[in-house]
Protein backbone atom coordinates (compact mmCIF):
# COMPACT_ATOMS: atom_id res chain seq x y z
CA UNK A 1 0.00 0.00 0.00
CA UNK A 2 1.09 3.62 -0.79
CA UNK A 3 2.04 5.87 1.81
CA UNK A 4 0.43 9.27 0.81
CA UNK A 5 3.04 12.12 1.96
CA UNK A 6 1.00 14.95 4.49
CA UNK A 7 0.63 17.36 1.13
CA UNK A 8 -1.17 14.44 -0.27
CA UNK A 9 -3.04 13.35 2.66
CA UNK A 10 -4.65 17.56 3.17
CA UNK A 11 -5.44 17.31 -0.40
CA UNK A 12 -7.04 14.28 -0.15
CA UNK A 13 -9.31 15.64 2.88
CA UNK A 14 -9.49 18.48 1.15
CA UNK A 15 -11.47 17.41 -1.51
CA UNK A 16 -13.19 14.94 0.45
CA UNK A 17 -14.31 18.25 2.51
CA UNK A 18 -15.47 20.03 -0.40
CA UNK A 19 -17.46 16.99 -2.37
CA UNK A 20 -19.05 16.61 1.36
CA UNK A 21 -19.83 20.35 1.44
CA UNK A 22 -21.69 20.42 -2.11
CA UNK A 23 -23.85 17.86 -1.11
CA UNK A 24 -24.85 19.31 2.01
CA UNK A 25 -25.15 22.81 0.53
CA UNK A 26 -27.32 21.15 -1.95
CA UNK A 27 -29.63 20.08 0.15
CA UNK A 28 -30.05 22.15 3.23
CA UNK A 29 -28.93 25.12 1.48
CA UNK A 30 -26.22 27.45 3.49
CA UNK A 31 -28.10 28.32 6.09
CA UNK A 32 -29.27 25.19 7.54
CA UNK A 33 -26.08 23.18 6.65
CA UNK A 34 -24.36 21.50 9.66
CA UNK A 35 -20.49 21.55 9.80
CA UNK A 36 -20.97 18.02 11.76
CA UNK A 37 -22.76 16.70 8.80
CA UNK A 38 -20.70 17.78 6.09
CA UNK A 39 -17.88 16.49 8.34
CA UNK A 40 -19.69 12.74 8.57
CA UNK A 41 -20.05 12.95 4.58
CA UNK A 42 -16.99 13.11 4.45
CA UNK A 43 -15.77 10.73 6.92
CA UNK A 44 -13.60 12.77 8.76
CA UNK A 45 -13.66 15.03 11.77
CA UNK A 46 -14.93 18.28 12.76
CA UNK A 47 -11.71 19.46 13.53
CA UNK A 48 -10.64 17.97 9.88
CA UNK A 49 -12.89 20.28 8.45
CA UNK A 50 -11.62 23.29 10.27
CA UNK A 51 -8.27 23.00 9.55
CA UNK A 52 -8.65 23.10 5.66
CA UNK A 53 -11.59 25.70 6.26
CA UNK A 54 -11.90 28.46 8.72
CA UNK A 55 -15.45 28.82 8.77
CA UNK A 56 -19.03 27.43 6.84
CA UNK A 57 -18.41 30.83 5.00
CA UNK A 58 -15.42 30.46 3.77
CA UNK A 59 -16.27 26.40 2.86
CA UNK A 60 -19.35 27.62 1.45
CA UNK A 61 -17.37 30.32 -1.53
CA UNK A 62 -15.25 27.32 -1.89
CA UNK A 63 -17.42 24.97 -3.11
CA UNK A 64 -19.11 27.52 -5.31
CA UNK A 65 -15.73 28.83 -6.50
CA UNK A 66 -14.73 25.08 -7.63
CA UNK A 67 -18.05 24.70 -9.49
CA UNK A 68 -17.80 27.72 -11.34
CA UNK A 69 -14.51 26.66 -12.55
CA UNK A 70 -15.30 23.36 -13.71
CA UNK A 71 -14.49 23.12 -17.61
CA UNK A 72 -17.81 24.13 -19.29
CA UNK A 73 -17.05 22.14 -22.68
CA UNK A 74 -15.29 22.94 -25.72
CA UNK A 75 -15.72 26.61 -27.62
CA UNK A 76 -17.98 26.92 -29.51
CA UNK A 77 -17.51 25.80 -33.38
CA UNK A 78 -17.88 29.73 -34.26
CA UNK A 79 -17.36 31.89 -31.33
CA UNK A 80 -19.50 35.01 -32.06
CA UNK A 81 -17.74 37.61 -34.79
CA UNK A 82 -20.58 39.82 -33.81
CA UNK A 83 -21.55 42.30 -31.22
CA UNK A 84 -24.58 40.32 -30.77
CA UNK A 85 -23.42 36.32 -31.83
CA UNK A 86 -21.07 36.68 -29.05
CA UNK A 87 -23.63 38.05 -26.85
CA UNK A 88 -26.25 35.19 -27.79
CA UNK A 89 -23.29 33.36 -27.59
CA UNK A 90 -22.36 34.22 -23.92
CA UNK A 91 -26.30 34.14 -22.48
CA UNK A 92 -26.49 30.61 -23.85
CA UNK A 93 -23.65 29.47 -22.21
CA UNK A 94 -24.50 31.29 -19.06
CA UNK A 95 -28.05 30.02 -18.87
CA UNK A 96 -26.98 26.65 -19.54
CA UNK A 97 -26.06 26.94 -15.97
CA UNK A 98 -28.88 28.23 -14.56
CA UNK A 99 -30.51 26.14 -11.90
CA UNK A 100 -33.12 23.68 -13.01
CA UNK A 101 -34.61 22.38 -9.71
CA UNK A 102 -34.92 23.12 -6.25
CA UNK A 103 -31.35 20.66 -5.73
CA UNK A 104 -29.68 22.41 -7.77
CA UNK A 105 -30.97 26.20 -6.84
CA UNK A 106 -29.93 25.06 -2.77
CA UNK A 107 -26.34 25.10 -3.97
CA UNK A 108 -26.57 29.30 -5.27
CA UNK A 109 -29.79 30.97 -3.64
CA UNK A 110 -28.08 31.79 -0.38
CA UNK A 111 -25.05 33.35 -2.29
CA UNK A 112 -26.73 36.92 -2.37
CA UNK A 113 -27.87 36.79 1.41
CA UNK A 114 -24.51 36.45 2.36
CA UNK A 115 -23.34 39.19 0.17
CA UNK A 116 -26.05 41.89 1.20
CA UNK A 117 -25.91 40.80 4.80
CA UNK A 118 -21.94 41.70 5.52
CA UNK A 119 -20.17 44.89 4.54
CA UNK A 120 -16.82 42.50 4.68
CA UNK A 121 -18.35 40.41 1.66
CA UNK A 122 -20.92 43.20 -0.21
CA UNK A 123 -17.63 45.61 -0.78
CA UNK A 124 -15.45 43.31 -2.53
CA UNK A 125 -17.79 41.71 -4.40
CA UNK A 126 -19.04 45.07 -5.96
CA UNK A 127 -15.74 45.75 -7.14
CA UNK A 128 -15.68 42.15 -8.63
CA UNK A 129 -18.41 42.52 -10.44
CA UNK A 130 -16.69 45.99 -11.80
CA UNK A 131 -13.80 44.00 -12.70
CA UNK A 132 -16.21 41.37 -14.89
CA UNK A 133 -18.28 43.99 -16.68
CA UNK A 134 -14.47 45.57 -17.44
CA UNK A 135 -13.11 41.98 -18.63
CA UNK A 136 -16.44 41.57 -20.95
CA UNK A 137 -16.38 44.89 -21.59
CA UNK A 138 -13.01 45.38 -23.20
CA UNK A 139 -13.62 41.40 -25.16
CA UNK A 140 -16.61 43.47 -26.77
CA UNK A 141 -14.00 46.44 -27.92
CA UNK A 142 -11.97 43.69 -29.32
CA UNK A 143 -14.91 42.47 -32.05
CA UNK A 144 -14.10 45.20 -34.54
CA UNK A 145 -17.29 45.83 -36.27
CA UNK A 146 -17.23 45.93 -40.11
CA UNK A 147 -18.72 48.90 -40.63
CA UNK A 148 -16.23 51.07 -38.52
CA UNK A 149 -14.43 53.37 -40.52
CA UNK A 150 -10.31 52.91 -41.22
CA UNK A 151 -9.14 54.79 -38.22
CA UNK A 152 -11.87 55.32 -36.09
CA UNK A 153 -11.98 55.27 -32.67
CA UNK A 154 -13.29 51.75 -30.78
CA UNK A 155 -16.19 53.32 -28.43
CA UNK A 156 -16.01 52.04 -24.91
CA UNK A 157 -18.37 49.00 -23.98
CA UNK A 158 -18.05 48.74 -20.49
CA UNK A 159 -21.69 49.87 -19.88
CA UNK A 160 -22.73 47.30 -22.86
CA UNK A 161 -21.15 44.98 -20.48
CA UNK A 162 -22.15 45.49 -16.95
CA UNK A 163 -25.97 45.89 -18.94
CA UNK A 164 -25.53 42.19 -19.88
CA UNK A 165 -24.35 41.19 -16.99
CA UNK A 166 -26.89 43.15 -14.71
CA UNK A 167 -29.63 40.89 -17.01
CA UNK A 168 -27.61 37.52 -16.51
CA UNK A 169 -27.25 37.86 -12.80
CA UNK A 170 -31.29 38.71 -12.55
CA UNK A 171 -32.31 35.61 -14.44
CA UNK A 172 -29.30 33.84 -12.11
CA UNK A 173 -31.42 34.87 -9.23
CA UNK A 174 -35.15 34.52 -10.21
CA UNK A 175 -33.80 31.04 -11.54
CA UNK A 176 -32.25 29.96 -7.91
CA UNK A 177 -35.39 31.59 -6.31
CA UNK A 178 -38.28 29.97 -8.34
CA UNK A 179 -37.13 27.32 -10.72
CA UNK A 180 -38.51 26.91 -14.06
CA UNK A 181 -39.52 30.81 -14.04
CA UNK A 182 -36.97 31.62 -16.26
CA UNK A 183 -37.09 31.04 -20.14
CA UNK A 184 -33.47 31.00 -21.27
CA UNK A 185 -34.53 31.40 -24.94
CA UNK A 186 -36.04 34.57 -24.03
CA UNK A 187 -32.45 35.73 -21.92
CA UNK A 188 -30.24 34.98 -25.37
CA UNK A 189 -33.01 36.97 -26.54
CA UNK A 190 -32.31 40.20 -24.32
CA UNK A 191 -28.72 39.91 -24.29
CA UNK A 192 -28.58 40.07 -28.29
CA UNK A 193 -30.90 43.03 -28.43
CA UNK A 194 -28.69 44.67 -25.96
CA UNK A 195 -26.12 44.71 -28.86
CA UNK A 196 -27.90 47.13 -31.15
CA UNK A 197 -28.43 49.84 -27.80
CA UNK A 198 -27.01 52.86 -28.12
CA UNK A 199 -25.08 53.77 -24.59
CA UNK A 200 -23.85 57.29 -23.89
CA UNK A 201 -20.14 55.82 -22.48
CA UNK A 202 -17.08 57.69 -21.78
CA UNK A 203 -14.22 57.00 -19.75
CA UNK A 204 -12.46 59.85 -17.45
CA UNK A 205 -8.72 59.97 -16.20
CA UNK A 206 -7.92 60.28 -12.82
CA UNK A 207 -7.41 64.16 -12.23
CA UNK A 208 -4.53 63.33 -9.37
CA UNK A 209 -2.11 60.34 -10.07
CA UNK A 210 0.67 59.58 -8.08
CA UNK A 211 4.01 60.36 -9.77
CA UNK A 212 6.29 56.91 -11.03
CA UNK A 213 9.40 56.25 -9.64
CA UNK A 214 12.23 55.20 -12.08
CA UNK A 215 13.30 51.95 -10.89
CA UNK A 216 16.35 49.42 -11.57
CA UNK A 217 15.76 45.69 -10.13
CA UNK A 218 15.26 42.01 -11.47
CA UNK A 219 11.44 40.49 -11.63
CA UNK A 220 11.47 37.64 -10.49
CA UNK A 221 7.77 36.25 -10.07
CA UNK A 222 7.04 32.85 -9.64
CA UNK A 223 4.28 30.82 -11.87
CA UNK A 224 0.72 31.87 -11.28
CA UNK A 225 -2.78 31.15 -12.44
CA UNK A 226 -4.32 33.44 -15.12
CA UNK A 227 -8.43 33.55 -14.30
CA UNK A 228 -9.34 35.25 -17.37
CA UNK A 229 -7.46 32.31 -19.22
CA UNK A 230 -7.57 29.64 -16.57
CA UNK A 231 -4.16 28.53 -17.33
CA UNK A 232 -0.58 29.14 -15.95
CA UNK A 233 1.61 31.78 -17.09
CA UNK A 234 4.89 33.73 -15.54
CA UNK A 235 4.26 37.73 -15.63
CA UNK A 236 6.39 39.30 -18.33
CA UNK A 237 7.02 42.41 -19.60
CA UNK A 238 4.30 44.67 -19.01
CA UNK A 239 2.22 46.71 -16.18
CA UNK A 240 1.45 44.90 -13.21
CA UNK A 241 -0.98 46.58 -10.76
CA UNK A 242 -1.37 45.06 -7.39
CA UNK A 243 -4.91 45.72 -5.87
CA UNK A 244 -7.09 44.77 -2.85
CA UNK A 245 -10.38 43.99 -3.10
CA UNK A 246 -12.21 47.41 -2.21
CA UNK A 247 -9.80 49.09 -5.47
CA UNK A 248 -10.42 46.75 -8.17
CA UNK A 249 -12.50 49.44 -10.28
CA UNK A 250 -9.02 51.04 -10.34
CA UNK A 251 -8.19 48.58 -13.13
CA UNK A 252 -9.31 50.44 -16.08
CA UNK A 253 -6.96 53.67 -15.26
CA UNK A 254 -4.48 51.16 -15.98
CA UNK A 255 -5.73 49.79 -18.86
CA UNK A 256 -7.01 52.36 -20.77
CA UNK A 257 -3.52 53.99 -20.38
CA UNK A 258 -1.57 51.08 -21.27
CA UNK A 259 -3.34 50.01 -24.41
CA UNK A 260 -4.65 47.05 -22.32
CA UNK A 261 -2.04 44.63 -22.01
CA UNK A 262 -2.17 44.42 -17.78
CA UNK A 263 -1.57 42.05 -15.27
CA UNK A 264 -3.97 42.31 -12.21
CA UNK A 265 -2.60 40.91 -8.88
CA UNK A 266 -6.02 40.53 -6.25
CA UNK A 267 -4.95 40.58 -2.74
CA UNK A 268 -6.71 40.51 0.03
CA UNK A 269 -6.40 40.49 3.89
CA UNK A 270 -9.23 38.12 4.08
CA UNK A 271 -7.95 35.41 1.61
CA UNK A 272 -10.09 32.32 3.46
CA UNK A 273 -13.23 34.14 1.71
CA UNK A 274 -12.00 36.57 -0.47
CA UNK A 275 -10.05 34.70 -2.67
CA UNK A 276 -12.40 31.80 -3.47
CA UNK A 277 -15.40 35.24 -4.02
CA UNK A 278 -12.88 36.19 -6.32
CA UNK A 279 -12.50 33.18 -8.12
CA UNK A 280 -16.25 32.87 -8.16
CA UNK A 281 -17.00 35.92 -9.80
CA UNK A 282 -14.38 36.20 -12.54
CA UNK A 283 -15.20 32.05 -13.37
CA UNK A 284 -18.63 33.07 -13.65
CA UNK A 285 -17.91 35.51 -16.79
CA UNK A 286 -14.79 34.38 -18.15
CA UNK A 287 -16.18 30.34 -18.16
CA UNK A 288 -18.85 31.26 -20.79
CA UNK A 289 -16.46 34.30 -22.39
CA UNK A 290 -14.01 32.15 -23.45
CA UNK A 291 -16.81 29.84 -25.23
CA UNK A 292 -18.49 32.43 -26.57
CA UNK A 293 -16.12 34.65 -27.97
CA UNK A 294 -13.16 34.19 -30.53
CA UNK A 295 -9.44 33.93 -28.68
CA UNK A 296 -8.34 37.00 -30.75
CA UNK A 297 -11.03 39.24 -28.39
CA UNK A 298 -10.03 37.84 -25.19
CA UNK A 299 -9.31 40.68 -23.31
CA UNK A 300 -5.08 41.52 -22.63
CA UNK A 301 -5.64 42.23 -18.95
CA UNK A 302 -4.77 38.74 -16.98
CA UNK A 303 -5.88 38.24 -13.42
CA UNK A 304 -4.12 36.79 -10.67
CA UNK A 305 -5.65 35.81 -7.06
CA UNK A 306 -2.41 35.92 -5.13
CA UNK A 307 -3.45 34.45 -2.00
CA UNK A 308 -0.22 34.31 -0.44
CA UNK A 309 1.27 37.67 -1.65
CA UNK A 310 4.02 36.18 -3.50
CA UNK A 311 3.57 37.73 -6.63
CA UNK A 312 2.86 41.08 -4.85
CA UNK A 313 6.24 40.67 -3.16
CA UNK A 314 8.07 40.34 -6.20
CA UNK A 315 6.73 43.65 -7.20
CA UNK A 316 7.99 45.17 -3.49
CA UNK A 317 4.52 45.26 -2.17
CA UNK A 318 5.34 43.37 1.14
CA UNK A 319 2.52 44.31 3.16
CA UNK A 320 -1.12 44.08 1.55
CA UNK A 321 -4.78 44.45 2.53
CA UNK A 322 -8.45 44.95 1.00
CA UNK A 323 -6.88 48.82 0.00
CA UNK A 324 -3.39 48.18 -1.48
CA UNK A 325 -2.93 50.15 -4.69
CA UNK A 326 0.37 50.13 -5.96
CA UNK A 327 2.12 48.87 -9.46
CA UNK A 328 5.15 47.97 -11.44
CA UNK A 329 6.09 48.37 -15.03
CA UNK A 330 8.38 45.77 -16.52
CA UNK A 331 10.55 45.86 -19.53
CA UNK A 332 13.02 43.18 -20.50
CA UNK A 333 12.63 41.18 -17.19
CA UNK A 334 13.57 43.96 -14.77
CA UNK A 335 11.78 46.60 -13.02
CA UNK A 336 12.05 50.30 -14.20
CA UNK A 337 9.00 52.09 -12.70
CA UNK A 338 7.31 51.92 -9.72
CA UNK A 339 3.95 53.85 -8.14
CA UNK A 340 2.00 53.51 -4.81
CA UNK A 341 -1.44 54.79 -3.99
CA UNK A 342 -4.59 55.65 -5.68
CA UNK A 343 -4.31 56.06 -9.57
CA UNK A 344 -0.77 53.91 -9.24
CA UNK A 345 -1.36 51.82 -12.58
CA UNK A 346 -2.53 54.84 -14.15
CA UNK A 347 0.85 56.28 -13.41
CA UNK A 348 3.44 53.25 -14.06
CA UNK A 349 1.20 52.66 -17.54
CA UNK A 350 1.81 56.50 -18.63
CA UNK A 351 5.40 56.31 -17.91
CA UNK A 352 5.91 53.96 -21.35
CA UNK A 353 9.74 53.03 -22.01
CA UNK A 354 11.32 54.40 -19.02
CA UNK A 355 15.21 54.56 -19.36
CA UNK A 356 16.60 52.77 -16.54
CA UNK A 357 18.63 54.42 -13.45
CA UNK A 358 22.79 54.51 -13.70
Amino acid sequence: MVRLSRAETQERNRAKVLAAARDEFADQGFRDAKIDVIAERAELTRGAVYSNFPGKRALYLAVLAELAERPAGAPHATPGKTLQDALGALARARVAALPLDDEQAGLTRDLMPEVLADERIRRPFAQLVKLSGLLLGLALERLDPPDRPAGAPIPRRIRLAETVLTTLHGAGQLAAAAPGLVEPFDVVSACERLAGLAFNDWWAPPVIVPAAQAADRPWSPPEVVDLVRAEAFVPADGVVVVLGTHRLAAVEEAVRASGGEVTVVVVTSEPDELAPLTRLIVAEVCGGLRQAFPESSWPGVRVVCDVTGTLAAAAGVLAVSDETEAAVRIERGRIVATADGRGAGHAVSMTGEVSRVD
